[in-house]
């Protein structure tokens, strides 16, 4: 009976600290405490995990290069060839791990290999995003060997079949002529269609899914995010770090811990990383003196309207369109914003019912169409004909003069307002200008929290637009294109009417030739 207490004792005491063990360590996990050597693109600093921004790009290479089709093997063989990180004996495996670990997109699985792991979210700062994260995982099965083909496939891994669900196939036909026709098709349920299809439902907005890369995400975002993910103190911090330990290497060298090729291979490690921090400390501090903020791609969207009205000609010559893309970029561009593509069956027909977008993009343009930085075209009937116009969301008047004062420096754009009837769903403008163009329109309060129900039975609307007569202010045609004005010129007043203006311009693409121009 004594035995048996004492092993009860025992075992209650051992099962308590266990569990103060258990408490303790999930305090210290979601503290950033990991007990793990830190992986590629992290390290221990202050025994918490922090992001160490010497090798974080190569983890950010990965992803990118991994979510744009690239398998494993062919990852580690590029990085091979590069000698990343001073390496030649990069391994697919390897690259599988990094892509499989949540820590990058800030999570951690505790006991991962055991019966019951511990799902920690958000404990310590991500590389990458959850829904990019997410992406990856999705991208498994289509760069796996099997879907490698030397025809290429705009949809390929988009489509299920209406009927059964099953991703669909798809084939080509080469006529005579050497045009290739494609199509899709479902072996089990003997469903099969054109790829015309999908595109004659994709061409109804892909021009405007052109113009948001070009301009979103290829010019302004990135260095938008630079700016917050890479602080230049924090770059400062990490070259100090590097050079202390350059240092150290050094020292260790003199005192014989080292031999010389093992202290030339370490040395070299250590300067090739802080030539890349020096890099990206240098990129900053230009991206910092451009200022560029979410406001620049709305008026970048405003001007590239306005070119095309106003410099028809040129704007063709100079912008991409879809039809411009081959057939290697349009699917590129489509594997890279679209998550899948809805179909059904109309009888005997196939249809498209919806394009889903990925997470990763939506959310973005979402919360910069919801911020009133980013504009959507509506349809609209004017006069007796249907057309479409540019809406944005509500932005204070501040903001709103800002960007009519900038548009100004390179057309004499006009302003005016207009009354909506709520219960019409009628906008009734007080003018009536032949042969002129509606840049944008706008909401001049915040209807969405004033009105959630719709009660109101106007809302006002501000208009911008321009005449036939109005003419480029410029000197150069290619300000047009490759600047928008710069917010810093405070040479000029914002009123409603033109007013005669001194330019300030920076680039839109951001390089050191165009940094150099503007110094």
């Amino acid at each position: 009976m004594i035995s048996r207490l004492l092993m009860s004792v025992s075992q209650n005491e051992i099962e308590r600290t266990s569990e103060r063990t258990k408490v303790g360590l999930a305090g210290a996990i979601k503290s950033g405490h990991i007990p793990h050597i830190a992986p590629l693109g992290y390290k221990h600093e202050d025994k918490k995990l922090v992001i160490d921004y010497a090798t974080k790009d190569i983890v950010v290479r990965i992803f990118d290069l991994y979510y744009n089709g690239y398998s494993y093997q062919k990852i580690s063989n590029l990085f091979n060839e590069e000698n990343i990180l001073g390496k030649d004996n990069w391994r697919d495996s390897t690259i599988q791990t990094i892509l499989e670990n949540e820590i990058y997109k800030g999570d951690f699985i505790h006991g991962k290999r055991t019966k019951h792991p511990t799902y920690y979210e958000d404990v310590v700062e991500p590389i990458i995003s959850k829904e990019m994260w997410s992406d990856c995982q999705v991208q498994k099965k289509k760069n796996s060997r099997s879907y490698q083909r030397t025809l290429t496939y705009l949809y390929l891994q988009k489509l299920k079949c209406p009927k059964c669900n099953r991703i669909l196939g798809g084939k080509a036909t080469t006529k005579k002529n050497g045009n290739a026709y494609f199509y899709y098709y479902c072996n089990d349920c003997k469903i099969e269609f054109k790829e015309k299809v999908i595109n004659d439902y994709f061409n109804q907005f892909i021009s405007e899914l052109v113009e948001y890369d070009s301009v979103v995400n290829q010019f302004f975002l990135p260095m938008i995010k630079q700016k917050f993910d890479e602080p230049k103190e924090q770059l400062e911090k990490e070259i100090k770090e590097e050079n202390n330990k350059l240092e150290r290497i050094k020292k260790a060298y003199i005192n014989g811990v080292f031999e010389l090729k093992e202290y030339n291979e370490e040395k070299k490690i250590v300067e090739n990383a802080i030539e890349e921090l020096q890099n990206k400390l240098e990129t900053t501090d230009c991206t910092e003196e451009l200022k560029f903020t979410p406001k620049d791609i709305l008026l970048k969207r405003d001007i590239d309207f306005i070119n095309k009205v106003k410099l028809e000609k040129e704007y063709k010559a100079r912008t991409k369109m879809w039809k411009d893309y081959t057939r290697t970029e349009q699917a590129e561009l489509i594997m890279k914003y679209v998550d899948n593509i809805e179909l059904a069956l109309v009888g005997n027909e196939v249809v498209v019912t919806q394009i889903n977008f990925r997470d990763s993009i939506c959310k973005p343009c979402q919360e910069l169409y919801d911020n009133g930085y980013i504009d959507t075209t509506k349809p609209m009937i004017l006069g007796n004909v249907l057309g479409s116009v540019r809406f944005s969301n509500y932005l204070p008047e501040e903001e709103v003069g800002e960007i009519i004062m900038r548009l100004r420096q390179y057309y004499d754009v006009h302003y005016t307002e207009a009354t909506y009837y709520v219960d019409k769903q009628m906008f009734y403008f007080n003018f009536a200008e032949d042969n002129s163009a509606i840049v944008r329109v706008f909401p001049l309060e915040d209807y969405y929290k004033l009105d959630p129900d719709n009660k109101m039975e106007t809302y006002k609307f501000g208009i911008l637009y321009i005449n036939e007569e109005d003419k480029f202010q410029m000197q150069e045609i290619d300000t047009a294109f490759d600047y928008i004005p710069d917010e810093t010129n405070d040479s000029v007043i914002y009123t409603k009417e033109p007013t005669p203006i001194s330019v300030g311009v920076k680039p839109v693409k951001f390089c050191e030739e165009n940094a150099e121009e503007t110094n």
